[in-house]
Protein backbone atom coordinates (compact mmCIF):
# COMPACT_ATOMS: atom_id res chain seq x y z
CA UNK A 1 0.00 0.00 0.00
CA UNK A 2 1.34 3.40 -0.80
CA UNK A 3 2.58 5.72 1.68
CA UNK A 4 0.46 8.86 2.44
CA UNK A 5 1.19 12.30 3.87
CA UNK A 6 -2.61 13.09 5.35
CA UNK A 7 -2.49 14.67 8.97
CA UNK A 8 -3.87 12.38 11.67
CA UNK A 9 -5.41 9.78 9.35
CA UNK A 10 -4.35 6.53 11.12
CA UNK A 11 -7.76 5.11 10.76
CA UNK A 12 -10.67 4.74 8.21
CA UNK A 13 -12.66 6.54 9.72
CA UNK A 14 -10.20 9.78 9.55
CA UNK A 15 -9.59 8.99 6.15
CA UNK A 16 -13.41 9.71 5.22
CA UNK A 17 -13.81 12.29 8.03
CA UNK A 18 -10.91 14.15 6.05
CA UNK A 19 -12.20 13.05 2.82
CA UNK A 20 -15.78 15.10 4.09
CA UNK A 21 -13.83 18.00 5.32
CA UNK A 22 -11.49 18.96 2.17
CA UNK A 23 -14.98 18.28 0.17
CA UNK A 24 -16.83 20.55 2.10
CA UNK A 25 -13.77 23.23 1.89
CA UNK A 26 -14.09 22.73 -1.93
CA UNK A 27 -17.81 23.32 -2.11
CA UNK A 28 -16.42 26.93 0.03
CA UNK A 29 -14.08 27.53 -2.68
CA UNK A 30 -16.21 26.84 -5.47
CA UNK A 31 -18.57 29.39 -3.92
CA UNK A 32 -16.71 31.92 -3.06
CA UNK A 33 -15.33 31.94 -6.87
CA UNK A 34 -19.43 32.32 -7.88
CA UNK A 35 -19.44 35.39 -5.04
CA UNK A 36 -16.71 36.69 -6.81
CA UNK A 37 -18.22 36.57 -10.28
CA UNK A 38 -21.36 38.00 -9.12
CA UNK A 39 -19.39 40.97 -7.64
CA UNK A 40 -17.54 41.77 -10.61
CA UNK A 41 -20.76 41.64 -12.59
CA UNK A 42 -22.15 44.50 -10.11
CA UNK A 43 -18.74 46.74 -10.43
CA UNK A 44 -19.04 46.34 -14.51
CA UNK A 45 -22.92 47.80 -15.44
CA UNK A 46 -24.54 48.97 -18.56
CA UNK A 47 -23.42 52.38 -16.77
CA UNK A 48 -19.28 51.88 -16.70
CA UNK A 49 -19.44 51.48 -20.14
CA UNK A 50 -17.34 54.55 -21.30
CA UNK A 51 -19.35 56.54 -24.17
CA UNK A 52 -17.69 56.14 -27.39
CA UNK A 53 -17.10 58.85 -29.68
CA UNK A 54 -18.69 58.19 -33.53
CA UNK A 55 -15.56 58.10 -35.53
CA UNK A 56 -14.38 55.06 -33.23
CA UNK A 57 -17.42 53.51 -34.98
CA UNK A 58 -20.35 52.81 -32.09
CA UNK A 59 -21.13 49.45 -34.10
CA UNK A 60 -17.24 47.92 -33.31
CA UNK A 61 -17.56 49.08 -29.30
CA UNK A 62 -18.50 47.55 -26.10
CA UNK A 63 -22.00 47.13 -25.41
CA UNK A 64 -24.27 45.86 -22.11
CA UNK A 65 -25.33 42.65 -22.90
CA UNK A 66 -27.91 40.29 -20.56
CA UNK A 67 -25.71 37.30 -19.51
CA UNK A 68 -28.64 36.20 -17.15
CA UNK A 69 -32.46 35.64 -17.46
CA UNK A 70 -34.98 38.52 -18.05
CA UNK A 71 -35.52 40.68 -15.44
CA UNK A 72 -31.56 40.33 -14.72
CA UNK A 73 -29.22 43.53 -14.93
CA UNK A 74 -26.75 43.60 -18.05
CA UNK A 75 -23.15 43.82 -17.85
CA UNK A 76 -20.63 45.11 -19.74
CA UNK A 77 -19.93 43.66 -22.78
CA UNK A 78 -15.89 43.23 -22.09
CA UNK A 79 -15.71 42.52 -18.07
CA UNK A 80 -15.80 38.51 -17.91
CA UNK A 81 -12.47 38.83 -20.20
CA UNK A 82 -10.65 39.68 -16.97
CA UNK A 83 -12.39 37.79 -14.72
CA UNK A 84 -11.49 34.70 -16.97
CA UNK A 85 -7.78 35.88 -17.56
CA UNK A 86 -7.45 35.85 -13.60
CA UNK A 87 -8.88 32.61 -13.05
CA UNK A 88 -7.28 31.02 -16.04
CA UNK A 89 -10.45 30.15 -18.17
CA UNK A 90 -11.93 31.42 -21.88
CA UNK A 91 -13.61 34.49 -22.26
CA UNK A 92 -17.00 31.99 -22.86
CA UNK A 93 -16.22 30.47 -19.94
CA UNK A 94 -15.94 33.40 -17.79
CA UNK A 95 -19.54 34.79 -19.41
CA UNK A 96 -21.39 31.59 -18.26
CA UNK A 97 -19.75 31.67 -15.03
CA UNK A 98 -21.19 35.50 -14.53
CA UNK A 99 -24.11 34.33 -16.00
CA UNK A 100 -25.47 31.24 -13.63
CA UNK A 101 -24.24 34.11 -10.54
CA UNK A 102 -26.20 36.86 -11.91
CA UNK A 103 -29.13 34.37 -12.60
CA UNK A 104 -28.73 32.34 -9.77
CA UNK A 105 -28.44 35.62 -7.29
CA UNK A 106 -31.26 37.52 -8.68
CA UNK A 107 -34.06 34.64 -10.19
CA UNK A 108 -33.17 32.02 -7.82
CA UNK A 109 -32.55 33.28 -4.62
CA UNK A 110 -33.83 30.24 -2.68
CA UNK A 111 -31.19 28.07 -4.23
CA UNK A 112 -28.27 30.68 -3.83
CA UNK A 113 -29.07 30.40 -0.12
CA UNK A 114 -28.98 26.65 0.28
CA UNK A 115 -25.56 26.89 -2.26
CA UNK A 116 -23.99 29.27 0.36
CA UNK A 117 -24.97 27.02 3.17
CA UNK A 118 -23.39 24.05 1.34
CA UNK A 119 -26.44 21.94 0.92
CA UNK A 120 -26.58 22.22 -2.99
CA UNK A 121 -23.29 22.07 -4.82
CA UNK A 122 -22.36 24.80 -7.03
CA UNK A 123 -21.84 22.19 -10.06
CA UNK A 124 -26.30 21.54 -9.13
CA UNK A 125 -27.27 25.22 -9.32
CA UNK A 126 -24.85 25.95 -12.16
CA UNK A 127 -26.90 23.59 -13.96
CA UNK A 128 -29.95 24.77 -13.01
CA UNK A 129 -28.94 28.33 -13.83
CA UNK A 130 -28.60 27.18 -16.99
CA UNK A 131 -32.11 25.48 -17.65
CA UNK A 132 -34.12 28.46 -16.43
CA UNK A 133 -31.90 30.71 -17.91
CA UNK A 134 -35.06 31.12 -20.91
CA UNK A 135 -37.59 31.18 -18.48
CA UNK A 136 -39.90 34.11 -17.96
CA UNK A 137 -39.22 35.91 -14.25
CA UNK A 138 -42.86 33.98 -13.13
CA UNK A 139 -40.96 30.58 -14.73
CA UNK A 140 -38.19 30.91 -12.70
CA UNK A 141 -39.62 32.04 -9.18
CA UNK A 142 -41.70 28.98 -9.55
CA UNK A 143 -38.79 26.69 -9.96
CA UNK A 144 -36.83 28.31 -7.58
CA UNK A 145 -39.85 27.85 -4.85
CA UNK A 146 -40.66 24.15 -5.96
CA UNK A 147 -37.31 23.67 -5.17
CA UNK A 148 -36.54 25.15 -1.93
CA UNK A 149 -35.20 23.26 0.52
CA UNK A 150 -35.05 19.87 -1.28
CA UNK A 151 -33.42 21.23 -4.81
CA UNK A 152 -30.14 18.90 -3.07
CA UNK A 153 -31.67 15.59 -3.06
CA UNK A 154 -33.89 15.41 -6.14
CA UNK A 155 -32.60 13.97 -9.28
CA UNK A 156 -31.90 15.77 -12.20
CA UNK A 157 -34.28 14.14 -14.32
CA UNK A 158 -37.36 15.38 -11.66
CA UNK A 159 -35.58 19.17 -12.01
CA UNK A 160 -35.67 18.79 -15.87
CA UNK A 161 -38.93 17.86 -15.59
CA UNK A 162 -39.95 20.68 -13.16
CA UNK A 163 -38.30 23.55 -15.71
CA UNK A 164 -40.51 22.01 -18.79
CA UNK A 165 -43.69 22.16 -16.32
CA UNK A 166 -42.65 25.90 -15.63
CA UNK A 167 -41.84 26.66 -19.33
CA UNK A 168 -45.48 25.44 -20.39
CA UNK A 169 -47.24 26.76 -17.95
CA UNK A 170 -45.68 30.46 -18.16
CA UNK A 171 -44.04 30.73 -21.48
CA UNK A 172 -46.55 28.68 -23.97
CA UNK A 173 -45.49 30.19 -27.22
CA UNK A 174 -41.36 29.46 -26.07
CA UNK A 175 -42.97 26.06 -24.95
CA UNK A 176 -43.68 25.42 -28.91
CA UNK A 177 -40.75 26.97 -29.98
CA UNK A 178 -38.46 24.77 -27.71
CA UNK A 179 -40.46 21.76 -29.24
CA UNK A 180 -40.37 22.81 -32.93
CA UNK A 181 -36.76 23.02 -31.93
CA UNK A 182 -36.51 19.64 -30.28
CA UNK A 183 -38.15 17.91 -33.59
CA UNK A 184 -35.60 19.60 -35.61
CA UNK A 185 -32.29 18.27 -33.07
CA UNK A 186 -31.26 16.36 -35.76
CA UNK A 187 -27.04 16.69 -36.07
CA UNK A 188 -24.28 14.80 -37.59
CA UNK A 189 -20.76 15.48 -36.29
CA UNK A 190 -17.59 14.65 -37.89
CA UNK A 191 -15.19 15.49 -34.78
CA UNK A 192 -11.70 16.74 -37.36
CA UNK A 193 -10.31 18.64 -34.05
CA UNK A 194 -9.87 15.35 -32.44
CA UNK A 195 -7.89 13.57 -34.94
CA UNK A 196 -5.72 11.04 -33.98
CA UNK A 197 -1.97 9.99 -34.91
CA UNK A 198 -3.59 7.59 -37.57
CA UNK A 199 -5.32 10.16 -39.04
CA UNK A 200 -9.16 8.69 -37.88
CA UNK A 201 -11.72 10.49 -36.67
CA UNK A 202 -15.03 9.97 -34.88
CA UNK A 203 -18.25 10.80 -36.76
CA UNK A 204 -21.67 10.50 -34.68
CA UNK A 205 -25.06 12.29 -35.39
CA UNK A 206 -29.07 11.72 -34.89
CA UNK A 207 -30.98 11.30 -37.90
CA UNK A 208 -34.27 11.09 -39.03
CA UNK A 209 -35.16 7.26 -38.96
CA UNK A 210 -36.19 7.40 -42.90
CA UNK A 211 -32.39 9.21 -43.78
CA UNK A 212 -30.96 6.36 -41.38
CA UNK A 213 -32.13 3.49 -43.08
CA UNK A 214 -30.83 5.26 -46.48
CA UNK A 215 -27.63 6.23 -45.24
CA UNK A 216 -27.03 2.85 -43.94
CA UNK A 217 -28.05 1.13 -46.65
CA UNK A 218 -25.82 3.48 -49.14
CA UNK A 219 -22.84 2.03 -46.67
CA UNK A 220 -23.64 -1.22 -46.44
CA UNK A 221 -23.90 -1.59 -50.91
CA UNK A 222 -20.92 0.37 -50.72
CA UNK A 223 -18.99 -1.95 -47.99
CA UNK A 224 -20.24 -4.93 -50.56
CA UNK A 225 -19.09 -3.42 -53.69
CA UNK A 226 -15.31 -3.20 -52.06
CA UNK A 227 -15.67 -6.58 -51.04
CA UNK A 228 -16.60 -7.64 -54.50
CA UNK A 229 -13.53 -5.37 -56.03
CA UNK A 230 -11.36 -7.46 -53.90
CA UNK A 231 -10.72 -5.95 -50.37
CA UNK A 232 -9.85 -7.81 -47.66
CA UNK A 233 -10.81 -5.49 -45.05
CA UNK A 234 -12.95 -6.31 -42.01
CA UNK A 235 -16.64 -5.70 -42.63
CA UNK A 236 -16.40 -2.39 -40.10
CA UNK A 237 -13.27 -1.22 -42.39
CA UNK A 238 -15.09 -2.06 -45.31
CA UNK A 239 -18.03 0.40 -44.17
CA UNK A 240 -15.85 3.42 -42.99
CA UNK A 241 -14.36 3.32 -46.23
CA UNK A 242 -17.76 3.22 -48.21
CA UNK A 243 -18.71 6.28 -46.05
CA UNK A 244 -15.82 8.08 -47.61
CA UNK A 245 -16.32 6.84 -51.00
CA UNK A 246 -20.12 8.23 -50.49
CA UNK A 247 -18.90 11.52 -49.76
CA UNK A 248 -16.40 11.81 -52.64
CA UNK A 249 -19.23 10.83 -54.85
CA UNK A 250 -21.78 13.75 -53.32
CA UNK A 251 -18.84 16.29 -54.20
CA UNK A 252 -19.45 15.86 -57.62
CA UNK A 253 -22.72 16.74 -57.39
CA UNK A 254 -23.91 20.80 -57.26
CA UNK A 255 -27.70 20.09 -55.80
CA UNK A 256 -28.43 23.63 -55.85
CA UNK A 257 -28.79 22.73 -60.03
CA UNK A 258 -32.18 22.63 -61.21
CA UNK A 259 -31.99 19.20 -61.46
CA UNK A 260 -28.65 18.64 -63.28
CA UNK A 261 -29.76 19.56 -66.30
CA UNK A 262 -27.99 22.49 -68.63
CA UNK A 263 -29.61 24.68 -71.00
CA UNK A 264 -29.28 22.32 -74.04
CA UNK A 265 -30.96 19.32 -72.65
CA UNK A 266 -27.77 17.62 -71.77
CA UNK A 267 -26.18 17.06 -67.92
CA UNK A 268 -24.76 19.88 -66.98
CA UNK A 269 -21.00 19.72 -66.18
CA UNK A 270 -20.15 20.82 -62.36
CA UNK A 271 -16.49 21.29 -60.95
CA UNK A 272 -16.14 19.39 -58.01
CA UNK A 273 -16.29 21.21 -54.58
CA UNK A 274 -12.40 21.20 -52.72
CA UNK A 275 -11.60 20.32 -49.63
CA UNK A 276 -9.22 22.27 -48.45
CA UNK A 277 -6.62 20.99 -45.71
CA UNK A 278 -3.24 22.59 -44.68
CA UNK A 279 -0.39 20.35 -43.95
CA UNK A 280 2.65 21.04 -43.09
CA UNK A 281 5.96 19.04 -43.71
CA UNK A 282 9.38 18.78 -43.80
CA UNK A 283 12.42 18.28 -45.92
CA UNK A 284 12.24 15.02 -44.04
CA UNK A 285 9.18 13.78 -43.87
CA UNK A 286 8.58 14.05 -47.69
CA UNK A 287 11.04 12.02 -48.44
CA UNK A 288 9.69 8.17 -48.75
CA UNK A 289 12.98 6.89 -47.71
CA UNK A 290 11.73 7.37 -43.97
CA UNK A 291 8.70 7.72 -41.95
CA UNK A 292 7.69 11.45 -40.71
CA UNK A 293 5.11 13.24 -39.36
CA UNK A 294 2.82 16.15 -40.64
CA UNK A 295 0.79 18.63 -38.88
CA UNK A 296 -2.92 18.92 -39.88
CA UNK A 297 -3.41 22.86 -39.30
CA UNK A 298 -7.26 22.76 -39.17
CA UNK A 299 -7.20 19.91 -36.63
CA UNK A 300 -3.94 20.91 -34.95
CA UNK A 301 -3.63 17.24 -35.14
CA UNK A 302 -0.08 15.14 -36.14
CA UNK A 303 -0.68 12.71 -39.00
CA UNK A 304 1.39 10.15 -40.15
CA UNK A 305 3.43 10.93 -43.75
CA UNK A 306 2.01 7.74 -44.71
CA UNK A 307 -1.71 8.95 -44.06
CA UNK A 308 -0.62 12.38 -45.93
CA UNK A 309 0.77 9.99 -48.80
CA UNK A 310 -2.98 8.03 -48.60
CA UNK A 311 -5.07 11.18 -48.78
CA UNK A 312 -2.95 12.12 -51.95
CA UNK A 313 -3.85 9.75 -54.27
CA UNK A 314 -4.32 10.21 -58.15
CA UNK A 315 -8.35 11.84 -57.82
CA UNK A 316 -6.72 13.99 -55.17
CA UNK A 317 -5.91 18.02 -56.27
CA UNK A 318 -2.95 18.78 -54.31
CA UNK A 319 -1.33 22.35 -54.34
CA UNK A 320 2.39 23.02 -53.01
CA UNK A 321 2.69 26.42 -51.89
CA UNK A 322 6.01 27.89 -51.37
CA UNK A 323 7.85 28.23 -48.02
CA UNK A 324 7.40 31.05 -45.60
CA UNK A 325 9.96 32.52 -44.00
CA UNK A 326 8.76 32.91 -40.61
CA UNK A 327 11.89 34.71 -39.37
CA UNK A 328 12.19 36.80 -42.56
CA UNK A 329 10.66 40.75 -42.15
CA UNK A 330 8.12 41.85 -44.20
CA UNK A 331 6.80 45.40 -44.85
CA UNK A 332 4.55 47.62 -46.58
CA UNK A 333 3.64 51.25 -46.20
CA UNK A 334 0.01 50.44 -46.25
CA UNK A 335 -2.81 50.25 -43.84
CA UNK A 336 -3.70 46.69 -45.61
CA UNK A 337 -2.11 43.57 -44.90
CA UNK A 338 -0.73 41.83 -48.21
CA UNK A 339 -1.64 38.02 -48.33
CA UNK A 340 1.67 36.68 -47.41
CA UNK A 341 2.09 38.64 -44.50
CA UNK A 342 -1.32 37.84 -43.39
CA UNK A 343 0.05 33.89 -44.01
CA UNK A 344 3.04 34.23 -42.25
CA UNK A 345 1.30 35.86 -38.91
CA UNK A 346 -1.22 33.13 -39.12
CA UNK A 347 1.40 30.38 -39.04
CA UNK A 348 3.54 31.93 -36.77
CA UNK A 349 0.64 32.18 -34.33
CA UNK A 350 -1.49 29.43 -34.74
CA UNK A 351 -4.36 30.75 -32.30
CA UNK A 352 -5.82 34.08 -31.54
CA UNK A 353 -3.13 35.97 -29.27
CA UNK A 354 -5.15 36.99 -26.49
CA UNK A 355 -5.13 34.71 -23.34
CA UNK A 356 -6.58 31.45 -22.91
CA UNK A 357 -8.22 31.87 -26.33
CA UNK A 358 -7.86 29.10 -28.67
CA UNK A 359 -9.87 30.58 -31.71
CA UNK A 360 -7.88 29.41 -34.91
CA UNK A 361 -5.48 31.96 -36.75
CA UNK A 362 -7.65 31.88 -40.08
CA UNK A 363 -10.76 32.94 -37.98
CA UNK A 364 -9.05 36.09 -36.78
CA UNK A 365 -8.61 39.49 -37.59
CA UNK A 366 -4.84 40.59 -38.67
CA UNK A 367 -4.28 43.45 -35.75
CA UNK A 368 -1.72 46.09 -35.75
CA UNK A 369 0.20 45.35 -32.32
CA UNK A 370 0.80 49.21 -32.07
CA UNK A 371 -2.41 50.27 -34.03
CA UNK A 372 -1.26 52.03 -37.65
CA UNK A 373 -3.12 55.68 -36.81
CA UNK A 374 -0.75 55.70 -34.05
CA UNK A 375 2.51 55.39 -36.45
CA UNK A 376 2.10 51.19 -35.63
CA UNK A 377 3.74 49.65 -39.12
CA UNK A 378 2.56 47.08 -41.30
CA UNK A 379 5.01 44.71 -40.66
CA UNK A 380 5.93 41.19 -39.54
CA UNK A 381 7.15 42.71 -36.31
CA UNK A 382 4.14 44.63 -35.22
CA UNK A 383 0.84 42.25 -36.04
CA UNK A 384 -0.83 39.56 -34.33
CA UNK A 385 -3.87 36.99 -34.83
CA UNK A 386 -7.23 38.40 -32.50
CA UNK A 387 -10.47 37.13 -33.17
CA UNK A 388 -13.14 39.63 -33.66
CA UNK A 389 -13.97 39.58 -29.83
CA UNK A 390 -10.30 40.06 -28.57
CA UNK A 391 -10.22 42.62 -31.21
CA UNK A 392 -13.03 44.87 -30.45
CA UNK A 393 -11.95 44.63 -26.24
CA UNK A 394 -7.94 45.63 -27.60
CA UNK A 395 -9.13 48.75 -29.56
CA UNK A 396 -12.07 49.82 -26.88
CA UNK A 397 -10.89 49.13 -23.63
CA UNK A 398 -7.72 49.57 -21.42
CA UNK A 399 -6.34 46.14 -22.47
CA UNK A 400 -2.99 46.25 -23.54
CA UNK A 401 -0.36 43.90 -25.67
CA UNK A 402 3.13 43.83 -26.67
CA UNK A 403 4.77 41.50 -28.96
CA UNK A 404 8.13 40.51 -27.56
CA UNK A 405 9.05 37.87 -29.73
CA UNK A 406 8.05 35.77 -32.78
CA UNK A 407 4.75 34.01 -31.22
CA UNK A 408 4.94 35.38 -27.34
CA UNK A 409 2.75 38.62 -26.54
CA UNK A 410 2.68 40.33 -23.10
CA UNK A 411 -0.85 41.25 -22.15
CA UNK A 412 -2.16 44.00 -19.55
CA UNK A 413 -5.85 43.88 -17.96
CA UNK A 414 -7.71 46.87 -17.05
CA UNK A 415 -6.63 46.24 -13.70
CA UNK A 416 -3.38 45.52 -13.65
CA UNK A 417 -3.04 41.81 -14.26
CA UNK A 418 -0.13 40.48 -16.93
CA UNK A 419 -0.10 37.86 -18.60
CA UNK A 420 2.17 35.93 -21.03
CA UNK A 421 0.71 33.91 -24.27
CA UNK A 422 3.81 32.22 -25.64
CA UNK A 423 3.17 29.70 -28.12
CA UNK A 424 -0.20 29.48 -27.51
CA UNK A 425 0.13 28.74 -23.71
CA UNK A 426 -0.98 31.28 -21.36
CA UNK A 427 0.52 32.42 -18.03
CA UNK A 428 -0.65 34.84 -15.26
CA UNK A 429 2.90 36.79 -14.50
CA UNK A 430 1.75 38.53 -11.36
CA UNK A 431 -0.37 36.01 -9.15
CA UNK A 432 -2.27 39.24 -7.69
CA UNK A 433 -3.40 42.41 -10.10
CA UNK A 434 -1.29 46.03 -8.12
CA UNK A 435 -3.95 47.75 -5.57
CA UNK A 436 -5.16 50.76 -8.24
Amino acid sequence: MADHELPDCDSPAAVLAFAQEQRAAAQRAEFGVLEAALAWAAMHPAESISPQAPAAGWIFAEVAVPLGGEGTPLVAEFAPMELGAALGISTDSARALVGAAVELAHRLPRTWAQMRAGVVPVWKGRRLAQLTLRLPPEGADFVDRQLAGRVGTVGWAGIERLVDHARTVFDPEGAEKQRREAADGRRFGVHTREATHDGTVHVEGELDLADALDLDTAIRQGAEELAALGSTESLDVRRSMAAGELARRQLAFDLRAEAGIGGDGAASVVKSRQVVIHVHLSDAAISRDQAGIARVEETRSIVSTEQVRAWCSSDAQVVIKPVIDLEAHHHTDAYAVPDRLAEQTRLTQPVCAFPWCERPARRCDTDHVIAHGADGPTCSCNLAPLCRRHHRAKTHTAWTYDRTDAATYLWRSPHGLHLVKDHGETRLVTAHPPDV
